[in-house]
């Protein structure tokens, strides 16, 4: 993969690497990209939650809920 940066963008980055904090460019982004997989994560999980908040009153679990919870994980599958 090959991109372009404008040079103070370049230049912040070469000096995150000389900081020694990362070995060289590569590390330094793919630190970048796992940082914002993450966010994008707690970002779903926060979505996930208003959603099951938003999605009325709580039922009670018993053996033929459950099986149905873990159908639906499953993607259909028992």
């Amino acid at each position: 993969m090959s991109f372009a940066l404008p040079e103070a963008m370049r230049s912040y980055v070469d000096q995150r690497v000389r900081s020694g904090q990362y070995g060289n460019t590569s590390e330094y982004l793919r630190e970048l990209i796992r940082r914002d997989q993450e966010e994008q994560d707690k970002k779903r999980l926060r979505e996930l939650i208003e959603e099951g908040l938003n999605s009325g009153p709580g039922r009670v679990m018993n053996a033929t809920a459950l099986s149905e919870l873990k159908a639906r994980a499953l993607g259909g599958k028992a």
